[in-house]
């Protein structure tokens, strides 16, 4: 019972962050200026090329992980990708809270949740200092669920082989 729990607790993670990323990559698709232009308001010292090579295949990135994590395929390969990528997302959001930037991240269309690009709740939701936290939970949730995915081959591997041994 208890293996069955934490296996149904894992695949909620997964989609939950399947459908979280592809959500951050249809907002980024639907107005990639609008996130060229939150990339520019983090004034990181990169230079504007590489910007808006970011701005263009970020988004793609985000959407393909998300799609993998729904479907199960490639989960290890989506979530190595994301774990390569938070520390990035923490390190900006960081950064611009470190400096006192009032930006908004450019993660999340708020508007399809009703919610007011101007109100204080999506101030809220999109300062950097939010996403500085939201990024370090969900990073632990990706290194979570690729450990367990290794560990769990890992164990998968270790009966394979005793089996054979016994046989």
């Amino acid at each position: 019972m208890k293996g069955r729990a934490i296996l149904i607790v894992r695949t909620i993670i997964r989609g939950l962050l399947g459908l979280l990323f592809i959500w951050a990559a249809v907002s980024k698709l639907g107005n990639p200026h609008s996130f060229y232009t939150s990339l520019l308001a983090y004034d990181l010292p990169l230079p504007a090329g590489l910007l808006k090579v970011t701005a263009i295949v970020l988004p793609w990135v985000e959407l393909l992980c998300g799609l993998a994590l729904l479907a199960g395929f490639w989960t290890e390969s989506s979530l190595s990708i994301m774990l390569v990528l938070f520390p990035v997302f923490i390190a900006a959001t960081l950064s611009a809270w470190a400096r006192g930037l009032d930006i908004a991240c450019g993660c999340f269309n708020l508007k399809l949740f009703g919610i007011n690009s101007e109100s204080a709740t999506a101030a809220f939701i999109e300062s950097a200092r939010f996403a500085f936290f939201r990024n370090i939970i969900l990073a632990a949730l990706v290194g979570y669920l690729l450990l367990t995915a290794c560990l769990g081959r890992q164990g998968d591997e270790r009966r394979r082989s005793s089996r054979s041994i016994a046989q």
